[in-house]
């Protein structure tokens, strides 16, 4: 999976490694030779039309994102945040339980350089006050 979906420079010498004398893995050694291309405003996405987050709700019901799909809300969330006054090294907290949203907010705010903190809609209102505090946080993105 990783040889269709990489781009390198040179390759790794295995993927991964570990020992059981002491607890130590090391995955894709060389790594940083290595990138994902992921569709850009000037990139012409050959597989724009794939799937690249399928859901599926507690219900049944699923909701499913194609890469052109998942570039659009990225950037239409990364706008939002601009239009809030977020910018490069601004720190977001996202509260949000397991959702889409979760990943195109995260996303959206790579695009623009903000840093970002995930606490999970499951966690309590005393973990989240901590990371808030912890970051001296911009915004919080809640549902």
């Amino acid at each position: 999976m990783a040889e269709k979906n990489l781009t390198c420079f040179k390759k790794w010498d295995r993927s991964w490694s570990m020992t059981f004398e002491k607890p130590y893995i090391k995955w894709f050694r060389r790594q940083a030779e290595c990138f994902i291309q992921l569709p850009g405003p000037s990139y012409q996405y050959s597989d724009e039309d794939k799937a690249a987050i399928i859901w599926e709700a507690d219900d049944g019901s699923y909701k499913t994102y194609t890469y052109q799909q998942l570039f659009m809300e990225v950037n239409r969330f990364a706008n939002v945040l601009k239009k809030n006054g977020i910018k490069r090294g601004d720190a977001v907290t996202i509260y949000l339980p397991m959702i889409p949203e979760l990943a195109i907010s995260m996303l959206a705010c790579s695009r623009i350089g903000a840093i970002h903190s995930i606490v999970f809609g499951g966690f309590s209102a005393t973990a989240l006050r901590d990371r808030i505090q912890e970051l001296s946080v911009e915004a919080l993105h809640y549902l």
